[in-house]
């Protein structure tokens, strides 16, 4: 067996979404909305969503600062007020089992070596699948039909 870990975004990096103005987020192009539905906010900070009535803030993030081509950055959700959430060896966040996802697998340049679409109730077996090649360091998690990014999950 593969083990595996989520690491969620730190909190601690957004902690000053709190106290900007409207005008200074704004001026960052970053927007503070209210959740109006759930599921549909997946906040990158805790892996789950945003509860309805829930501020949250839409920023982009620079999600993959690596020295190669697929150095890339994107939208995200981020709660406000939520501490980063642990998550187990070999645990999967629930927001995971509703989502069309894509896998995408690194090696430890930076170098994209595997790519698939799936259905989130299957995340668990893609993930120790993805890590029977040694040469794959880390795997990034988005959903499929917007392209967000979601977490990082690495080897355990």
């Amino acid at each position: 067996m593969n083990n595996f870990k989520f690491e969620a975004l730190n909190d601690v990096d957004f902690a000053y979404l709190s106290r900007l103005s409207d005008a200074e987020l704004s001026e960052k192009n970053i927007k503070k909305l209210v959740v109006d539905k759930f599921p549909g906010f997946p906040c990158r900070v805790t892996l789950e969503d945003a509860k309805v009535d829930e501020q949250v803030f839409l920023l982009n993030y620079d999600f993959h600062n690596v020295n190669s081509p697929y150095k890339a950055s994107g939208p995200i959700f981020v709660r406000t007020n939520h501490s980063t959430k642990m998550y187990e060896i070999n645990e999967v966040p629930i927001m995971f089992n509703h989502r069309l996802l894509s896998a995408r697998g690194y090696t430890k340049n930076g170098m994209m070596f595997f790519a698939d679409v799936f259905e989130g109730k299957l995340l668990k077996e893609k993930i120790q699948e993805i890590f029977e090649n040694q040469e794959i360091e880390y795997v990034h998690i988005h959903n499929a039909k917007p392209g967000c990014f979601n977490g990082v999950v690495r080897r355990a």
